[in-house]
């Protein structure tokens, strides 16, 4: 179920996807994202938006052992969000709607010291602009995390698997 979802979500960013500027902060958009795994879905409710969060294959490894405090350097995550809609056949279902945004940690706790071990960076819309207007956009970031310290910065946990 787990792959089908993601499948699913991840086929909706393939449609629109294309090369995207690099962040201010000059964070490139990770190649082949779109084929990480998935390490968490999750629901904004004050957002009312759908979210995936996955993983590279240094992240999906660390979560899988249970090595995710801290995340070990190398660990890139991707949170992808989408608005939501009441799926047209079936009332019940809350389904992806419009693309929102892509937002990426990487963990490289020397050359991101000052945010915690962190690299944060966003791209909005479905045609991936990249957010913030200058390198100091990284501070919004990093102040929303700090609730999290004692998590190394991140809100994720890792959905257990069967």
């Amino acid at each position: 179920m787990k792959k089908i979802l993601c499948g699913l979500l991840l086929g909706a960013v393939a449609q629109g996807a294309q090369a995207a500027q690099p962040a201010p902060n000059d964070i490139s958009l990770p190649e082949g994202y779109k084929n990480w795994q998935l390490i968490s879905p999750s629901f904004r409710t004050d957002k009312n938006q759908l979210r995936v969060i996955l993983g590279n294959e240094v992240a999906v490894r660390a979560a899988r052992e249970g090595k995710v405090n801290p995340w070990p350097d190398g660990a890139i995550l991707a949170k992808l969000a989408w608005s939501v809609k009441t799926d047209e056949r079936w009332a019940t279902a809350t389904v992806p709607k419009d693309f929102v945004q892509a937002e990426f940690m990487v963990k490289d706790s020397a050359k991101y010291a000052a945010t915690g071990g962190w690299g944060f960076a966003r791209w909005v819309g479905k045609d991936l602009k990249p957010y913030g207007k200058d390198a100091s956009f990284v501070q919004e970031c990093f102040g929303c995390h700090t609730p999290v310290k004692d998590k190394d910065y991140v809100f994720t946990h890792p959905a257990p698997l069967p």
